[in-house]
């Protein structure tokens, strides 16, 4: 049967205390809504219909470009409401799933099982869970068979209905063939004067059609974001899944307390990472791989046994197989490092080739460069890439010997096996195998004075 999926996403979320709409806000880099359409997705539903309302032209925006079906809810009329605005862009016959955006945790296999079940003769089945503290959520009740009955509000509770623990986690998923029908008899005879979705349950059982659930045995998945304390917390279960999912390939992780991934990452055997690292985007570490603490991977691929030593940052960037690379580097985009190259402190790296067995070891930037084998860049010199308007490259040979405190004033070619002199700075294109240097005369200025401040 063709799935379609609802997902829920127009509440204000005054409780953030934001200007953003609610589910825009960040869970490890991106949207809480982009994490909900990523796992929708892998269901492989017919059409992801997105309910907005507050603010919508920024949820829009921020989610333009996936094939998403947008539909605005005006009034704040209920969950069940908001289903019903979807009527006119729901395919006929297809099988409904109702999920949240501000549920950003909700496991793939959790809503593979839901729908499994949903399938073998229940019209309506619903995701529960017992809560540790149920105070706020809906209650299921069942009856002495284990069927369910109803989903009872809070509000609406007796007290014997409060005692419960099994509650709602609002995920609903609902047989197309019935659908049409059983949320044309929704209305708002409740405290809150509002659609309740969970009304469906009600409506299913009077008709005798099956109701199941499925009991989600860990409640993190269904915790949802309504201040930004609960982000945060969100935020620290979903590092500490990643952490654990690293871990079980073999990834040492010294403390999964403090590493932050928020990136996608393919790892090798024995691998390290210690404290405090930040891995953004899509992240390859090959075999061998140490990263030092304090660093921040984005967007990267890091060579076999290469050592990240700790204070770096590298972006958008491919470094080769044992390279050593920091402390307190920062290598930018377009980077490229091949085998048993070197980036040492304090070295920033933008937009070059590093060539193998290369070394850049001590306060230096380099910058449009495309650099040979066996190169040694003195401490202190700076590919002058930019003249004001435009960039310009600096092509440096094999076998390069460049002195420190040097300035390398690009377009320029420093050919095989030069050596440029220390404190030099070249503007011409340098022979090859030769010394080459600029330097002013040295002066010596007799009764020179010392500036001094008043006394």
């Amino acid at each position: 049967m063709s799935l379609s999926i609802v997902i829920l996403a127009a509440g204000k979320g005054s409780r953030m205390k934001s200007n953003k709409p609610k589910v825009i806000h960040d869970v490890a880099g991106k949207p809480m809504l982009q994490h909900v359409v990523d796992t929708s997705k892998s269901l492989n539903p017919e059409q992801v219909i997105v309910v907005i309302g507050h603010e919508s032209e920024q949820v829009i925006e921020t989610m333009q470009g996936q094939n998403l079906i947008f539909v605005e809810q005006v009034e704040q009329l209920g969950t069940g409401h908001a289903v019903l605005q979807c009527h006119d862009e729901l395919k006929p016959g297809n099988d409904i799933l109702v999920l949240y955006g501000d549920v950003p945790l909700i496991r793939l296999t959790t809503l593979e099982e839901l729908i499994v079940k949903g399938q073998k003769d229940n019209v309506v089945c619903l995701l529960s869970f017992d809560a540790a503290n149920p105070t706020g959520y809906g209650r299921i009740v069942r009856d002495e068979s284990g069927n369910v009955t109803a989903i009872v509000e809070e509000k609406d509770a007796s007290d014997d209905v409060r005692k419960l623990t099994e509650s709602n986690s609002g995920i609903l998923y609902i047989r197309g063939s019935e659908y049409g029908e059983l949320l044309s008899e929704l209305d708002a005879d409740n405290a809150q004067k509002e659609y309740y979705l969970t009304d469906v349950v009600k409506h299913a059982v009077n008709k005798n059609h099956n109701v199941a659930a499925v009991i989600c045995g860990d409640e993190s998945e269904v915790l949802g974001v309504n201040n930004q304390l609960q982000l945060a917390e969100i935020e620290t279960i979903y590092r500490r899944r990643r952490a654990e999912s690293l871990m079980s390939q073999g990834v040492k992780i010294v403390d999964p307390a403090r590493i932050d991934i928020r990136a996608e990452v393919i790892a090798g055997q024995d691998v390290v990472i210690d404290v405090n690292c930040v891995l953004e985007g899509k992240i390859e570490l090959e075999d061998g791989v140490e990263i030092g603490a304090n660093c921040v991977l984005k967007d990267c691929k890091i060579g076999r046994n290469t050592k990240v030593q700790p204070m770096c940052i590298i972006d958008q960037s491919e470094i080769g197989e044992n390279n050593d690379i920091g402390p307190f580097a920062r290598i930018r985009p377009e980077t490229k490092t091949l085998n048993k190259a070197k980036i040492g402190n304090f070295v920033e790296v933008k937009k070059s080739v590093i060539g193998e067995g290369s070394k850049v070891n001590h306060l230096t930037y380099i910058g449009d460069t495309e650099m040979g084998t066996d190169v040694n860049i003195g401490a202190g010199t700076i590919t002058c890439n930019y003249d004001g308007a435009f960039k310009h490259k600096t092509i440096i040979e094999d076998g390069v010997f460049v002195g420190s405190d040097t300035q390398l004033v690009a377009p320029v070619r420093i050919s095989k096996n030069t050596t440029i002199g220390a404190g030099s700075t070249i503007t011409k294109d340098t022979p090859e195998g030769e010394l080459s240097f600029s330097r002013a005369k040295q002066v010596s200025i007799s009764g020179w004075i010392r500036p001094s401040k008043n006394k």
